[in-house]
C-alpha cells in the first residue's frame, strides 16, 4: 500500500494566485516520508505534454510517482451540450493522467443543483461516466468516483455526496475493470453517513482511498446541512481539514476493514488549510498513516 500527498494547503497559490509552480510543490515535498504525489487539475500544464514529461521526471529523481489526478467534472448540467464538453474535458484529464505517468483519475458526479432531480442526476452522471471509459481503457487509467463533499471551487456540494445517492450512481454505472471507488472517510462523516458502514459496503471496489480527517469549528453537521443549501464557492467555513488521526475519523477502524478486503491500492493525504503549516501537519500525518500501515501489515 503505497503513500501520496494531495496539496490541499497550497491550492490556492497554485491554482488561484500563482506564488507556486507544480516544480516548487514538487521540490518542498521532497522532505516528506511519502511515495508519490497526487495532482490537481487545476494546476496541471495540460496544455504542455513537454513540461508535464519533464514534471513527471522531476518527481521520477526523487523515487516517486505521480500516481493519481483529483480532476472534478460537473455531470449534472442540465444543458445535454455543456455536459458533452465535461465528458470532453474529463477525457482531457485521463489523457494528461497517462502522460503524467498516472494510474487513476479522479471522476464526480457534479453539482447538487437545486432543480436537478435525483433520478436526472442519476442517469446524467452514470451516462457520462459510461462515455469516458473507453478513453480510460485506451490510456491504462482506471476512473475513480469518490464520495465528495464539494470541489473547492464549486458553489453547490456533491450531487451524490449522500450513500445511497452514491451506492445508487455505482450501481447506474456498472461494472467496469476502469472504474472503481476513491474512498474517502470523512466526506461520509459529513455527509452524515457512517464512514464505516459505507466502507463495509463499498469495499470489494474501492481502489484508492483519501486520508483526511475534519473538524467541525463553531457549529455542527445540522448547521453544515444549512449552509450547503445556499451557493457559496469554496468550503462552508466551519469545516477544517487537518492532521490524520487528530480528528473525529478513527482510522483503527478504517484501516483493519482496508486489511480485510485485502486493500493494496494508493492512499493519498488530504490534509490541512494553513499554508503556513502545512508540509509540517502532512509530516505528522505521513508519520501517523505509516504507523498504522506497519501495524496492520498492509503498508
Amino acid at each position: 500500500m503505497p503513500l501520496a500527498a494531495f496539496p490541499k494547503c497550497f491550492l490556492d497559490d497554485l491554482c488561484v494566485t500563482g506564488l507556486m509552480t507544480p516544480e516548487e510543490w514538487i521540490e518542498r515535498s521532497g522532505a516528506l516520508d511519502i511515495d508519490g504525489l497526487e495532482f490537481y487539475w487545476g494546476f496541471t500544464p495540460r496544455q504542455d505534454p513537454e513540461r508535464l514529461e519533464r514534471l513527471r521526471r522531476q518527481v521520477a529523481a526523487q523515487g516517486r510517482r505521480i500516481p493519481m489526478m483529483c480532476y472534478s467534472p460537473d455531470f449534472t448540467r442540465p444543458d445535454e451540450a455543456e455536459r458533452e464538453r465535461e465528458v470532453e474535458n474529463q477525457i482531457r484529464a485521463i489523457h494528461a493522467t497517462r502522460l503524467l505517468g498516472g494510474r487513476y483519475c479522479r471522476v464526480l458526479s457534479g453539482q447538487r443543483r437545486p432543480d436537478v432531480s435525483p433520478e436526472d442526476g442519476i442517469r446524467w452522471a452514470a451516462e457520462c461516466i459510461r462515455k469516458c471509459l473507453p478513453a480510460a481503457q485506451e490510456a491504462g487509467v482506471t476512473l475513480i468516483l469518490e464520495n465528495h463533499y464539494k470541489d473547492g471551487y464549486w458553489s453547490y456540494p456533491e450531487f451524490a455526496q449522500r450513500a445511497d445517492l452514491f451506492i445508487r450512481l455505482v450501481e447506474a454505472v456498472g461494472a467496469h475493470p476502469r472504474f472503481g471507488i476513491n474512498f474517502d472517510p470523512s466526506n461520509a462523516l459529513i455527509a452524515g453517513d457512517d464512514p464505516y458502514a459505507l466502507l463495509e459496503t463499498l469495499g470489494p471496489h474501492v481502489v484508492t482511498m483519501h486520508a483526511s480527517d475534519r473538524f467541525l469549528e463553531g457549529g455542527d453537521v445540522h448547521d453544515l446541512r444549512k449552509l450547503d443549501l445556499h451557493p457559496e464557492t469554496g468550503y462552508a467555513a466551519l469545516l477544517r481539514h487537518g492532521v490524520i488521526g487528530q480528528g473525529l475519523i478513527d482510522y483503527d477502524r478504517v484501516f483493519s476493514l482496508l486489511k480485510g478486503f485485502g486493500f493494496t491500492g494508493w492512499i493519498s493525504i488530504e490534509d490541512g488549510q494553513d499554508p503556513e503549516v502545512g508540509l509540517d501537519h502532512l509530516q505528522q500525518s505521513a508519520r501517523f498513516l505509516r504507523a498504522k500501515m506497519h501495524h496492520y501489515g498492509i503498508g
